[in-house]
């Protein structure tokens, strides 16, 4: 890439709202299709991708196709996609190795011996939630936890949405009020408040919508009651060997180490424990590794046709028309804070990533706080909780994709849309914490900076 090129790259348009029209004709395609067919298993979503791509190609005419093609390639090959991607491959394996060797039906005998099946729902989001604000990664949390809840699935007479919604969910939930977290680490830093202060401010505001999702996930439980009604086999030192790959993951994870080096160590494990027991032989290890790959496949063109998309929109002016529509409408406050929750959400639509999405509009969130007298730290937990939910809900979100291509590598049908649709603690969320803007009073002392 010449110099020219890079510098076309890096200057982004001016501000302009038709830069965001390929987002619209996203929704239009896939939402509008799958409606009318009454099924959102018929529109594949990287066909969707394409030809919202393909309408940015047509937008700016001034502009070369063989320019907005390169920076089309530019946002493909983008360090975070190609980090995420790499997740979702180890995500695959690590899915696989671990069925083929018995650890997933190990990991579920285990599991309804020790949760009641009633209470299986609350249960994994718990679970999930703990996980993850140990270890600060949802995606790491949904990679582990995934197989598992898929395996548990078909005996409990649930449906696989609300299971691996209520991973998502509780994945989310840690993520947003994790110390160690990438987000909450760019919402105090971007806003100069503690850790301690923002994290106190973050709980008030998500632990009403937990405890609301969680009486969801006892009614939905109870309401399940087809679970069949077998004798469980005893627990085993076989295993209890089987789960060592899960629980490897999850003590290293608490130790702070990389989420992609755990998974890469997983699948060592899963498949020296698998060669040890019989399971399978070497061949056949590293066939199950390959599969679990190429189960990913969709997930993978997702990933890489949305980091394209979402660079040409930037690109174009979409982010700056964004920036520029929020900033003439906050007038006061309460304004403000709304301002920040609609800023920082819109960003993520765009650029997928929850920790991006905060570092954008961070500086101007600060910016904003400052002129009307707002408290740092609720604009930290605003930041953060507004970007955790939206990162949540969007099917082509790195938790959204890590989670179905799991359930798809486990031969369970389950649709981004539908999952979605599902993620009711994400939901909530985002209208217990609006409702927390609309009404809640603030005190003198927490306009203050901290």
């Amino acid at each position: 890439m010449n110099e020219q090129m890079k510098r076309e790259i890096a200057n982004e348009r001016e501000p302009r709202f038709k830069a965001l029209i390929p987002f619209l004709v996203f929704i239009v395609f896939y939402l509008g299709l799958s409606i009318l067919a009454n099924d959102f298993y018929k529109v594949p979503m990287p066909i969707a991708f394409l030809v919202a791509s393909a309408s940015a190609m047509f937008l700016n005419h001034k502009i070369k196709l063989e320019t907005k093609v390169e920076i089309y390639a530019h946002g493909m090959g983008d360090v975070n996609i190609m980090l995420m991607c790499l997740i979702f491959i180890l995500a695959g394996s690590f899915a696989a190795v671990a069925k083929g060797m018995g650890a997933v039906d190990a990991a579920v005998l285990i599991t309804r011996k020790l949760i009641p099946a009633d209470f299986m729902l609350v249960g994994m989001f718990l679970v999930s939630a703990l996980i993850s604000t140990s270890i600060g990664t949802s995606c790491g949390t949904i990679a582990a936890i995934t197989p598992i809840v898929c395996g548990l699935v078909k005996p409990l007479g649930l449906s696989p949405e609300l299971m691996i919604g209520a991973v998502v969910g509780g994945s989310m939930f840690g993520d947003n009020l994790s110390m160690i977290s990438d987000t909450t680490i760019a919402a105090t830093r971007t806003q100069n408040v503690g850790m301690r202060e923002k994290f106190i401010a973050n709980f008030r505001m998500v632990i009403p919508a937990a405890v609301i999702a969680i009486v969801i996930y006892l009614i939905c439980g109870f309401s399940g009651g087809s679970a069949e009604k077998q004798v469980l086999d005893q627990v085993t030192w076989k295993s209890l060997l089987a789960v060592t790959p899960y629980f490897l993951i999850l003590v290293l994870a608490l130790c702070g180490v990389n989420v992609m080096a755990l998974l890469f160590g997983g699948v060592i494990l899963a498949c020296g424990i698998g060669l040890v027991n019989g399971a399978f032989d070497f061949w056949s290890a590293m066939n199950f590794c390959k599969d679990g790959m190429a189960g990913m496949l969709e997930t993978l063109i997702v990933a890489i046709l949305a980091g394209g998309l979402l660079k040409l929109i930037r690109w174009n002016g979409g982010i700056g028309c964004i920036l520029r529509f929020i900033g003439k409408a906050v007038k006061t406050q309460r304004g403000c804070e709304f301002g920040v929750f609609a800023l920082v959400s819109l960003i993520n639509l765009f650029t997928a990533n929850n920790t991006v999405a905060i570092v954008i509009a961070g500086p101007i969130a600060h910016e904003l706080s400052m002129k009307f007298g707002c408290s740092p730290k609720r604009i930290a937990s605003i930041l953060d909780t507004a970007s955790c939910f939206v990162q949540g809900v969007i099917p082509y979100g790195a938790q959204i994709l890590i989670a179905v291509g799991v359930a798809n590598t486990a031969e369970l049908k389950l649709s981004a849309i539908g999952l979605v649709g599902s993620a009711y603690y994400q939901w909530i969320m985002a209208i217990v914490v609006l409702l927390f803007i609309a009404f809640r009073r603030q005190s003198k002392t927490e306009t203050q900076n901290v």
